[in-house]
């Protein structure tokens, strides 16, 4: 079963956030997906990872580029993961279905800390997460950006250290940790 990653962001935007997080995936040598609420996401994200850092970019495309099962990222605002991807990001609102959270090592849930409705989603995807047995981190944004983790909760550990997405919030250098049980975003246990 897969890890299930809560990314509460308050200090920095997704823009800011993700490519990151997506150069950290790719030096694993991991494939990733990222899933966004919308079509104008998506051509949003396309057009940024381009041009996110004057000395680098994001090798990507959408389905509109071709090749998409070569594609290291694939940007979506559907369902398909014809890159075979190890890791799916889920952006602006977009969901996973429970029977995912098994398919892939880490399904990481970026959210925006300032919008009642993203972290009230996120509350319910920590709990089908969870639900369907996934470790569950919540990580927060400190004000410099930085991540803390929050909360854990899930099969691997001996119980919750916190609230999940929307507590303390999810962020942080990385995964890890365990605990069953488990407040879900913006919650206390």
């Amino acid at each position: 079963m897969g890890e299930a990653l809560f990314y509460h962001l308050t200090a920095r935007t997704l823009e800011a956030a993700a490519p990151e997080m997506l150069e950290k995936c790719l030096e694993r040598g991991w494939r990733v997906t990222v899933r966004a609420g919308s079509p104008e996401r998506v051509a949003a994200l396309n057009a940024h990872l381009w041009t996110w850092r004057d000395e680098a970019f994001l090798p990507h495309g959408e389905a509109g580029d071709g090749f998409a099962a070569r594609q290291p990222i694939y940007l979506t605002a559907g369902p398909e993961t014809p890159n075979a991807p190890d890791v799916l990001f889920l952006v602006d609102g977009a969901q996973a279905q429970a029977a995912e959270f098994a398919a892939f090592l880490r399904v990481a849930t970026l959210f925006d800390g300032h919008d009642a409705a993203a972290v009230a989603q996120a509350r319910d995807q920590w709990r089908r997460a969870r639900d369907a047995g996934c470790a569950c981190i919540y990580w927060a944004q400190r004000e410099d950006g930085a991540w803390v983790k929050q909360a854990e909760a899930g099969p691997t550990g001996a119980g919750p250290t916190g609230a999940g997405p929307g507590g303390a919030g999810p962020g942080g250098a990385g995964p890890g940790g365990a605990g069953p049980g488990g407040a879900g975003p913006g919650e206390t246990e």
